[in-house]
């Protein structure tokens, strides 16, 4: 029995367009239906769950590809030369939010999945002449044999992913215009509601890239009124605000470190794990080099490094070693601090300033904008308060 969502009763909405007598039978039989079903789960929880573009994608412009050649009605696709996969990758990345998507899901990662949630099923949804480089959905999957005969889904699956994406789209616009909304507020009004709103975006079940982005915009300016001197010369001393950088999309399973800053160069690492395998991987990544650990936890930071050390000391049985892993915590960040710092931002003036980072740098996450183009000048607009 397929699970059931909130989004399940516009799946099965959609199969009664094309086959109202056949609803359930058509979502039970149709191991492709209730895939998409268990990748739509997050349609409606707003913007603060992950979207499931990857695969979902995958699926779309192959079945588009299939409906433009009029396959479901004329026949003909066992014969067909194949979709070019440069046309395809484009075709992904003009859709909503998916300017930045590789091509993982279209070469293996979808059929991956798929075969994880479908063990049974002996048929894979895409099938890939790497020789031609030329992909094509594997049509069997889009014909469904229910009570006695056999219908094609293919604009049932293209009709429900275009539901999914409007759905993901509306909370995406109702997540920046909830932002937006405390720039028009009185001041003191406007805390109160931004200092609520931050503590949802970095509640336990937020997607793990908001509470990264709400993360960097906080320390962003809790950091940037705070000076320090530098140089060669005692008497030649150079003052400089601190200023926190990300390194890269958030979230990202690319080995990379989140925020550096300058001058001092400290590392920052965002997580939502107090595995002690994830913390000192990180730490090896560069060189044993200090880092401090941003945590999407309310656990009191004294308990999370007793934590850290008590796992180190059940892996490590060296007591230098462990001893040397956890001096290159420089500082853990735990939620409530992460508040206390965004008080501190904000009592500096700074409210304005982190609401357009965390709108800025959620168009770019979430492909609304492309990156150099709305980051582009972020320095002349985004170092004094707001």
């Amino acid at each position: 029995m397929a699970i059931q969502h909130s989004f399940t009763a516009t799946i099965k909405a959609k199969i009664g367009n094309e086959f109202p007598e056949d609803i359930e039978a058509i979502f039970q039989a149709s191991s492709l239906l209730q895939y998409i079903n268990l990748k739509t789960k997050s349609a409606q929880k707003g913007s603060r769950a992950r979207g499931s573009f990857a695969n979902l994608y995958a699926i779309y412009v192959l079945v588009e590809d299939y409906l433009t050649g009029k396959f479901h009605q004329e026949g003909g696709y066992k014969d067909y030369a194949g979709a070019q996969f440069t046309v395809l990758f484009k075709r992904q990345r003009e859709l909503p939010f998916g300017r930045k998507l590789q091509n993982h899901a279209l070469n293996d990662r979808l059929n991956g999945e798929f075969h994880k949630y479908f063990p049974q099923e002996q048929i894979l949804p895409i099938i890939r002449n790497v020789a031609t480089n030329r992909y094509w959905f594997n049509e069997k999957l889009l014909n469904v044999k229910v009570n006695k005969k056999t219908v094609s889904i293919a604009k049932i699956v293209t009709s429900i992913i275009d539901a999914y994406v409007a759905a993901k789209q509306d909370s995406f616009t109702k997540f920046i215009e909830s932002f937006e909304g405390i720039r028009s507020l009185e001041d003191g009004v406007s805390v109160g509601t931004a200092t609520e709103l931050i503590k949802n975006m970095v509640a336990p079940n937020v997607d793990a890239r908001i509470f990264e982005i709400v993360s960097y915009s906080i320390l962003k300016y809790f950091y940037h009124h705070q000076v320090v001197f530098f140089g060669f010369d005692i008497k030649k001393l150079k003052n400089e605000n601190l200023t926190l950088y990300k390194t890269g999309r958030t979230n990202a399973n690319d080995g990379g470190i989140d925020f550096v800053m300058r001058p001092l160069g400290r590392f920052f690492q965002v997580t939502e794990t107090t595995d002690v395998r994830k913390y000192f991987l990180d730490i090896d990544k560069i060189q044993r080099f200090p880092i401090t650990f941003v945590v999407k936890s309310d656990e009191n930071v004294t308990d999370l490094a007793a934590n850290i050390k008590e796992k180190a000391q059940e892996q490590y049985p060296v007591t230098s070693v462990v001893q040397r892993y956890m001096e290159c915590i420089e500082e853990i960040i735990n939620v409530p601090i992460l508040l206390e710092r965004f008080e501190g931002a904000i009592s500096k003036g700074y409210l304005n300033a982190i609401v357009d980072e965390i709108i800025r740098q959620s168009k770019v996450e979430f492909n609304y904008v492309d990156a150099d183009a709305e980051l582009d000048g972020e320095d002349a607009e985004g170092t004094s308060p707001g």
